[in-house]
């Protein structure tokens, strides 16, 4: 079905349309002034303190890596609003659509050009945050609402592993500095961190990237706008895993874990993604797996670092942005302009839509790696890059010709059928798109032939630099030719078109037999349905066992809690070695403790509520007298006030309560305070052996009068230093009252009544 906006008229909407646009050309000519610089080999750099205490900046680096994103990014975002603005002309909600969109190009910009790794996170948080606000643009539909929060849960949960491995990262290389960080490869790779390190930063990068096992959630990400999911899907969200893989490439690649994990995952993607995309009908749907595809190359080509594998990532990179956004935008214009994307009722749309037909098949002979276009070249740089390495060459070589075979197929089915195949019964009678939605396919598919007939144009302006900033060198560059000669590229090539023909003139069947086998295949998207479920479950179970409305489970649940926090981590890191103190207590000391445990004792064993809050204020007294005893004099004062407040405000209450009962002893309670009591004596006396270290003390007994004017270093703490810590344990205590002020006032009323 067509998407709502406006029924492919030319007119726009207004200012909220056309300065987005604006805004995105500008920021697009601004990263084209760069080029030159960048081309010579300058690494542009701009840096702002933005949190001094902690080292952290706001910094911009701008290599050839960052200034291809940024201008992938800003070009094919300001096609795609030009695009949006005539696609959902006189949409009640397009000020917020722009908004959203082009916030996520913003967000985008930011996570490519950051040169901080704190900088980079919050980037890299927004685009996910952006990400969900488009995916769900159409709220009204449980679709979209849905698969918004799909994608919003994968990709977020991989961020917080994505924050845990750059936290390691940073301690690691003793710096949060990107552009010094990649230039400790060596120290980074032999690191005992490095495992962690890794495993963390690739979790990130996988969610983001949509890699196996977590590939379900960017075909449902779908529901959003065909404008959003041309831009989401070749030159924003999905590829921040893949720069981000990039990016950390010089400081963390060249291990073994490092090569076979990319490689199998990034094969394993491409090629399951290519067989599901050859099963879908939506034209929307098989794109979208050709993206998946695509992420799947670029890991396996990231998972190696020879001149081939860094120059083919390079150009498959670049090649891929541009045909992939022009065939969403093409998908849009028949969406447009017939009201479906269904293959097998589309045809015939050759004589309707001529232009489009022209931009579709330019940009699907791309994505098909057919001469002379730049997928062309692209793909036999991939295959060398294959085919030279020392040990898997098979396995890979044999992973990318699966993945472009299927790709041939699949540009078949997206750009011939639906413009010369037999046209079926469609909703409405086509007609050719407004220049503004034409504008992004033509200029995307044009620039595919110009860089694959001028390759070096691309080569100098674009490849060069980037695979400078993967290597280190410029000279690990390969040339991009069209011709290099009858090689085993060349034949990897041909074969690969035998086989993309075949399985197109038998696509039809395959999709069938490709139905039925995945059809009794478990599903990862219902399966994250039942996770869901799964979760709201335990968590309903949760709310009624520990949030029961009684305190004491309250108490349990929160001590509980605490005892296995602290006495698992000492099981698990081994238990502290306590020194027995030579010196016997002192006769002042047994008093206090006798006076304590007396206290405590009285408040187990009673039925009466104001002799168990005796017992307390007892209790807290012994705690008081062991502040004087250690000289804190100014700590026991205020003990023994609040102390004192508690057991009168107490007894007031409780004159008017009944009288306990102890039918049974709690087991469970007596087993928690034991074992907690045990725990907290043993950290203490642990603590106890360790020295002194005074240089908080030696801190507050030089500043306290200088700085704050006060000899007494306890109040200057709480009254200066911790003020604002201060202010809040006033105000918690005020809410405190308040709340129980109106509880006593309620009850009052009630027990009137």
């Amino acid at each position: 079905m067509a998407e709502n906006g406006a029924s492919g008229t030319a007119r726009g909407n207004g200012l909220a349309g056309w300065l987005p646009i604006l805004l995105a050309a500008g920021i697009f000519a601004l990263f084209v002034s760069a080029v030159p610089e960048v081309a010579r080999g300058e690494v542009l750099r701009w840096r702002l303190d933005w949190v001094p205490s902690l080292g952290v900046s706001l910094g911009i680096l701008l290599d050839g890596l960052a200034l291809t994103f940024a201008l992938l990014i800003s070009g094919i975002g300001t096609l795609v609003l030009l695009y949006s603005n005539t696609y959902l002309a006189g949409h009640a909600q397009y000020a917020r659509f722009a908004l959203f969109l082009t916030s996520f190009m913003l967000a985008m910009l930011g996570l490519v050009l950051a040169d901080d790794l704190i900088t980079l996170f919050v980037f890299w948080e927004l685009t996910t945050l952006t990400s969900y606000l488009l995916i769900g643009f159409s709220h009204e539909q449980e679709g979209a609402r849905r698969n918004a929060l799909q994608a919003l849960l994968v990709t977020a949960a991989g961020g917080l592993a994505f924050l845990a491995g750059l936290i390691l990262l940073g301690f690691a290389a003793g710096t949060t500095s990107i552009s010094g960080i990649v230039t400790q490869g060596e120290a980074l790779t032999g690191h005992a961190l490095y495992l962690p390190i890794l495993i963390l930063i690739l979790l990130g990068a996988f969610t983001k990237s949509a890699q196996v096992p977590f590939h379900f959630w960017l075909p449902n990400a779908m529901a959003a706008p065909t404008p959003v999911s041309a831009f989401l899907h070749s030159a924003t969200m999905v590829k921040g895993g893949v720069y981000i893989m990039a990016r950390l490439h010089p400081a963390l690649s060249g291990t073994d874990v490092w090569v076979w994990t990319l490689t199998i995952f990034g094969a394993a993607t491409a090629v399951y993604a290519s067989i599901l995309a050859l099963r879908q009908t939506d034209l929307k749907q098989a794109l979208a797996y050709t993206t998946l595809m695509a992420l799947g190359t670029l890991t396996l080509l990231l998972g190696h670092d020879s001149g081939y594998a860094m120059t083919a990532f390079a150009t498959f990179l670049v090649v891929h942005s541009l045909y992939k956004a022009g065939l969403f935008l093409v998908v849009g214009c028949i969406d447009k302009a017939t009201g479906t994307r269904e293959a097998e009722v589309l045809g015939g749309l050759g004589r309707a839509m001529p232009v489009t037909a022209l931009a579709a098949a330019v940009a699907a002979l791309s994505m098909a790696g057919v001469p002379p276009l730049l997928g062309f070249i692209s793909k036999e740089l991939a295959y060398a890059g294959a085919v030279g390495l020392d040990t898997g060459a098979v396995f890979v070589a044999g992973a990318m010709l699966a993945a472009n075979a299927l790709m041939v197929a699949v540009a078949g089915i997206v750009a011939l059928r639906p413009f010369w195949g037999r046209a079926g019964e469609m909703p409405r009678s086509p007609r050719e798109a407004p220049w503004q939605m034409l504008a992004g396919p033509v200029i995307l598919a044009a620039l595919g032939a110009v860089f694959g007939l001028q390759a070096g144009l691309a080569q100098q302006a674009l490849i060069t630099p980037m695979v400078a900033s993967l290597t280190g060198a410029a000279g690990d560059a390969k040339e991009l030719k069209l011709w290099a000669g009858v090689n085993l590229p060349l034949v990897l090539s041909l074969v690969t078109f035998t086989l993309g023909i075949v399985l197109y003139a038998a696509h039809r069947p395959l999709r069938r037999g490709l139905a039925a086998v995945f059809g009794r295949l478990p599903s990862l998207d219902a399966g994250w349905d039942r996770l869901l479920d799964g979760l709201k479950a335990l968590a309903a179970w949760q709310t009624r066992v520990i949030q029961n409305g009684r305190l004491d489970s309250y108490l349990a649940a929160t001590f509980a809690t605490v005892l296995v926090g602290l006495a698992g981590i000492m099981l698990w890191t081994g238990l502290p070695g306590i020194a027995p103190s030579p010196v016997a207590p002192t006769w002042q000391q047994a008093a206090i403790a006798a006076l304590i445990l007396a206290g405590a004792t009285l408040t187990m064993v009673t039925s009466s509520r104001i002799a168990a809050v005796a017992g307390l204020g007892a209790s807290g007294i012994g705690v008081a007298l062991v502040f004087i005893l250690y000289g804190a004099p100014d700590v026991a004062i205020t003990q023994l006030l609040v102390e004192i407040l508690v057991v009168v405000l107490l007894a007031v209450v409780m004159l008017r309560l009944p009288r306990l009962t102890r039918d049974r002893f709690r087991a469970g309670h007596a087993a928690l305070a034991a074992g907690l009591g045990a725990t907290v004596t043993t950290i203490v006396l642990a603590v106890l052996t360790v020295p002194f270290d005074r240089r908080l003390t030696e801190y507050f007994e030089a500043t306290s009068w200088p700085e704050a004017f006060g000899r007494n270093i306890v109040n200057v703490i709480l009254v200066d230093f911790r003020a604002l810590d201060t202010f809040g344990e006033i105000a918690v205590v005020v809410i405190a009252a308040l709340s129980a002020y109106a509880l006593l006032r309620q009850s009052g009323k009630g027990a009137e009544k």
